[in-house]
């Protein structure tokens, strides 16, 4: 008898001080997500004390539609995208940030990808989102250095950061932070990363490239900085949208293209107007991709819209180079089968290539500013991470692949 009386002291004890704890956080300010999912805080009650020995019931948590979905505003925007919908993988990361913007807001928030060509031209996106002609675009920064420079640092800088290393900067080095600065400055726009299609192949070429003297008079399709390094090696550059390679291969009107690695090449049947496939793409070792929103439209949108977006590229990021990663070995193996003469860049190009980049890196911090400011903080991360990757990634590697 006196136990039972002692543990009915003590339960109404407890539901007093968990009243009592509720009622202060209740005072504290609250999120509109709180506000929309916890009761008022002078609700709570403490019940009586005979009540007290009733085991309270566990319930399972009730699935709940997102906090103020239905007071949330209904927009559809268009995407211009660099790409056309046959790359499923690249084209991809574009409809993988639209899918999940989409669930994330229960429908209310409609962002459809369109291909290359519908609402720009491959090679303009960052343009008509600039303008504000179209929200939100997915692309390659790179392809706009003629602007900057420093858009090559979105994508990726010859023989500089793999996948893995690019997000480290980008997300945990201030690399993300110190470029969006840039582009609201430079382009009125905002941008995240979206995909990755990690290190590339070094293209196709319609004769065999041993030397540096090989290159001399070639024509190729090759953006960004890796254009501008080959330009120093004598190269004819040509920037060419990825849905028109393959005719400008076939009709020589390049003698050599790169674009992304055996599985969108195959896509694009670029084995069948050259033989010669070169590796590795030193110019793009971990390439990032873009979802480019106008400042403008992007300051409109309700604050849970804005982090859709971010969360969406972030999926996109992981996503995209998870695909290539698993459908490139397949696709190799056949186009080797098919007749593809598979090549390793020598390395009097490989070392001519880097100490071209580095001088043209130099010469760009000269100057332009944003470049310089960015260019050393990259340049700083980049030798404190390859030294960190060559005792443990290249610890691991080394010795499995060369078992």
């Amino acid at each position: 008898m006196r136990r039972r009386v002692f543990l009915r002291s003590v339960a109404a004890g407890s539901a007093a001080l968990t009243a009592a704890t509720l009622a202060a956080c209740g005072q504290a300010p609250q999120t509109p997500v709180q506000q929309a999912t916890t009761a008022p805080a002078q609700q709570v009650t403490t019940a009586p004390a005979q009540q007290a020995t009733q085991a309270p019931v566990a319930t399972a948590p009730q699935p709940q539609a997102p906090a103020q979905t239905s007071e949330m505003p209904s927009i559809e925007w268009d995407m211009a995208t660099s790409w056309p919908v046959a790359l499923d993988t690249i084209f991809g990361g574009a409809k993988t940030v639209a899918d999940r913007v989409a669930a994330m807001t229960d429908g209310k928030f409609k962002i459809t990808p369109r291909a290359a060509g519908e609402l720009a031209p491959g090679l303009q996106v960052l343009d008509v989102v600039q303008q504000g002609a179209v929200p939100i675009g997915h692309t390659a920064s790179y392809y706009y250095v003629g602007k900057s420079p420093v858009t090559a640092f979105g994508t990726s800088l010859p023989f500089g950061l793999n996948a893995q290393q690019q997000n480290a900067w980008l997300y945990d080095g201030g690399g993300l932070e110190k470029l969006q600065a840039v582009y609201a400055k430079l382009f009125n726009v905002i941008q995240f990363p979206a995909g990755n299609t990690g290190v590339q192949m070094g293209g196709w070429f319609r004769k065999e490239i041993n030397t540096v003297a090989d290159l001399q008079g070639l024509k190729m399709r090759i953006p960004g900085l890796g254009g501008q390094v080959m330009t120093k090696l004598g190269v004819t550059v040509q920037v060419i949208a990825g849905g028109e390679i393959f005719q400008a291969l076939q009709t020589g009107a390049v003698d050599a293209a790169e674009w992304v690695g055996p599985y969108d090449d195959e896509k694009l049947g670029l084995n069948k107007a050259a033989k010669f496939y070169y590796y590795p793409g030193w110019w793009e070792p971990g390439p990032t991709l873009e979802a480019q929103v106008n400042l403008d439209k992007w300051n409109e949108l309700p604050k849970v819209y804005q982090e859709a977006i971010k969360t969406a590229s972030a999926e996109a990021n992981i996503t995209m180079l998870a695909r290539y990663d698993a459908r490139n070995r397949e696709a190799l193996k056949r186009l080797v089968d098919g007749g593809a003469q598979l090549r390793p860049y020598s390395k009097e190009i490989l070392a001519a290539a880097e100490k071209a980049a580095f001088e043209l890196y130099d010469e760009f911090a000269a100057k332009d500013a944003d470049f310089k400011e960015i260019y050393e903080d990259w340049k700083a991360f980049r030798e404190a991470v390859y030294g960190w990757h060559k005792v443990n990634e290249a610890g691991f590697t080394n010795y499995v692949y060369n078992k």
